[in-house]
């Protein structure tokens, strides 16, 4: 049989997308093909962002999970270890494969390692087929009239809806046929993608990965909460929150799913069209934080906005510390970051106070706070990572403007109105009533004495002042804009 006859294999390189249904590479190399899967550990391929710890630990899991569903239509995960180029020409030689098919990466070292590696899969006669998988439109489908990439989200959104809506999802295959030569698979343990976790106990009592979990976290969001989400999302401790990030970041579920059901479920609930639903609104972020990623590749390190090269960020080991640690003495600030390491997840308007705080009142560097959260964010994604720390600190496209600095007291009062979320997360406050559980310094030394709390003993004193530091953070913001 000849090598590119049309029974020959076809090799389907699973990356960021840990699914079987709406997945182009697996359904169109599947068409009367038998399909080889692959899925290749090689973090040092990703530039200054191989996976965080807390990535690992999902990925692990995930790759479990997409075995199982492979093996139901008669198929199975080849797992190989990189480089990646030698690993697919070696996969090619063995099983007489003639093609490999993938959904395209946009982070800028993957999508540079993906072009040479296209290039020399052609040059040496292997087919390569790639497809959008994780985007609803991709980084260089969608600019500015004048031309040029978009640098705010509202028109950046306005241009992508006037645009033709999202294809309908692909079908997963009924069945997989296999290769008359079956390669060979390394065992998930050597990648050792849990060698530095030790808080797993947590994210295994919070998470489910897979794709069958995500489906079904979507039809529960769909059908209980996404009527309320425009008032629930800001709930730091309420039910409301879809809570599928870390699933989109891993593909086990892509963009046009989740777009076809909230629409679906949105007729009827007063929502005309996909501009004024709230939920699909933050699809809309995503794709922002792609489109940005994309056109600025610097921005992972470096600021957008230019100025802030010179901003005099705090070289403060101990107080970044206290940041990691949930020891800041702020209570929102010290839940919020607790939940982080116990889970790796937390809310986003969370994400927005604790990334406040940090940079504003504390005066470390957004770098700092990201380099954090990529480690250990279950859903830690380079562009919505960046994005958000940008925007939080006012260094980065449509930017919070810099005298916008959260106030933890504030926000915990209007979204933690009860205090559930400091309740369970900071034992030590819970018999402290409020208001005083929201800024537990300016309790009366008899509330204090009553409820068990020593400042600086049981619970920290505040590491910062919140009023100086927010006026010092001010004049320092007014000084740069100055100069």
């Amino acid at each position: 049989m000849g090598r590119h006859q049309s029974s020959a294999p076809k090799i389907v390189w699973f990356r960021r997308d840990l699914r079987l249904a709406d997945h182009p590479a697996l359904f169109n190399a599947a068409q009367n093909h038998p399909i080889i899967p692959v899925f290749i550990w090689a973090p040092d391929e990703e530039g200054d962002w191989p996976p965080g710890a807390a990535s690992r630990w999902w990925l692990h899991h995930a790759l479990t999970n997409l075995d199982k569903s492979l093996r139901g239509l008669g198929s199975c995960l080849v797992l190989r270890s990189g480089p990646t180029l030698a690993a697919l020409k070696a996969l090619a030689r063995e099983s007489g494969a003639t093609a490999v098919y993938w959904n395209r990466r946009y982070e800028p070292a993957v999508s540079e390692r993906d072009q040479r590696i296209e290039d020399d899969l052609r040059a040496n006669g292997i087919d390569v087929e790639s497809y959008n998988g994780s985007l609803l439109y991709e980084p260089w489908t969608v600019a500015k009239k004048a031309g040029g990439p978009f640098q705010v989200f509202t028109p950046f959104w306005k241009t992508c809806l006037a645009q033709d809506p999202p294809a309908a999802p692909l079908p997963a295959p009924h069945v997989l046929q296999q290769p008359a030569i079956w390669p060979r698979s390394e065992g998930l343990d050597s990648f050792s993608l849990h060698a530095h976790m030790n808080r797993a106990e947590g994210f295994c009592a919070s998470w489910n990965p897979g794709e069958k979990e995500a489906q079904n976290q979507l039809k529960s969001f769909v059908s209980k909460s996404l009527r309320s989400y425009a008032e629930a999302r800001d709930h730091i401790n309420g039910d409301g929150l879809s809570r599928l990030s870390p699933h989109v970041h891993f593909g086990e579920i892509g963009p046009r799913q989740i777009w076809k059901a909230v629409e679906k479920a949105s007729r009827g609930q007063g929502y005309s069209a996909a501009k004024d639903n709230p939920f699909l609104r933050q699809l809309g972020w995503r794709e922002f934080s792609y489109h940005l990623l994309f056109h600025f590749p610097h921005t992972p390190q470096q600021p957008l906005r230019t100025r802030f090269k010179a901003f005099p960020w705090e070289s403060d080991a101990a107080a970044l510390t206290a940041w990691q640690q949930g020891q800041t003495g702020i209570p929102l600030v010290d839940a919020a970051m607790r939940q982080l390491w116990c889970e790796g997840w937390m809310p986003n308007r969370a994400r927005m106070v604790v990334a406040s705080y940090l940079t504003k009142n504390m005066l470390i560097s957004w770098r700092d706070g990201a380099a954090w959260f990529w480690d250990t964010l279950v859903d830690a994604d380079l562009a919505n990572n960046t994005l958000g720390w940008q925007w939080t600190s006012g260094c980065g496209a449509d930017a919070a403007p810099y005298f916008r600095i959260f106030n933890p007291i504030n926000q915990a009062v209007k979204f933690d109105p009860d205090g559930h979320y400091i309740d369970r997360w900071i034992p030590a406050l819970r018999k402290l009533p409020l208001p005083w559980r929201f800024k537990p310094w300016e309790a009366p030394p008899q509330v204090l004495s009553e409820a068990g709390v020593a400042l600086g003993t049981t619970y920290p004193e505040p590491w910062v002042d919140l009023r100086f530091s927010r006026e010092r953070a001010l004049a320092m913001y007014r000084q740069m804009r100055q100069q």
